[in-house]
């Protein structure tokens, strides 16, 4: 069949993360990523064995972007500690592309052992980068543990809290919370 174009593999995985990000692992099927894609679904086949081949390339995706590709970016930039901790925060939870699927990969875990899994191995890494950027400035091992499990949750939970600020935006809060984690100074 000579002059066929297959779909490339990660079309259908990039497909596949965004259809997780919005519904969920139970809203990946091949059907529904052909549909997207606008092929057939024969193309998949293919590539992967299965549709639980392609869900954990799919992890394999995310685990790359959300930790690998997020840490080699944090030290090619370099800076202080204290930025390098901003910036592994912001690539990772805030955006249209890691966020949305980070939450996701949350649910999915509370459903599933194995991506509970690696949801484990992945926030592990995150939390041994903030134990060492925050430990570069806090010699107390005691608070460098809880100053970062305090960053990893706000990263994390504000997402999903809807509260108020009581005259105050969301960023003041954070921003705050960022002076108080980071031991920041406020200019007054």
């Amino acid at each position: 069949m000579a002059g066929v174009i297959r779909t490339p593999l990660d079309k259908w995985v990039e497909e596949g993360l965004k259809v997780l990000a919005v519904g969920g692992p139970d809203a990946v099927r091949v059907e529904v990523l052909a549909k997207r894609l606008g092929v057939t679904k024969g193309g998949f086949y293919g590539y992967f064995a299965n549709r639980e081949a392609l869900l954990e390339a799919m992890l394999d995706t995310w685990e790359r972007e959300s930790v690998d590709e997020v840490i080699d970016r944090v030290e090619h930039e370099g800076g202080d500690p204290k930025d390098k901790i901003q910036l592994a925060g912001m690539l990772t939870f805030s955006g249209d592309r890691l966020l949305p699927l980070d939450l996701a990969v949350r649910d999915w875990a509370r459903r599933d052992e194995a991506v509970a899994e690696r949801l484990r191995r992945v926030d592990n890494r995150r939390m041994a980068l903030l134990r060492e950027m925050i430990g570069s400035f806090c010699s107390d091992p005691d608070e460098v543990e809880a100053r970062s499990l305090i960053a990893f949750c706000t990263a994390i939970a504000h997402q999903t809290l809807a509260v108020d600020h009581e005259g105050r935006t969301r960023a003041d809060v954070l921003d705050r919370a960022g002076d108080l984690i980071l031991d920041r100074t406020r200019a007054e």
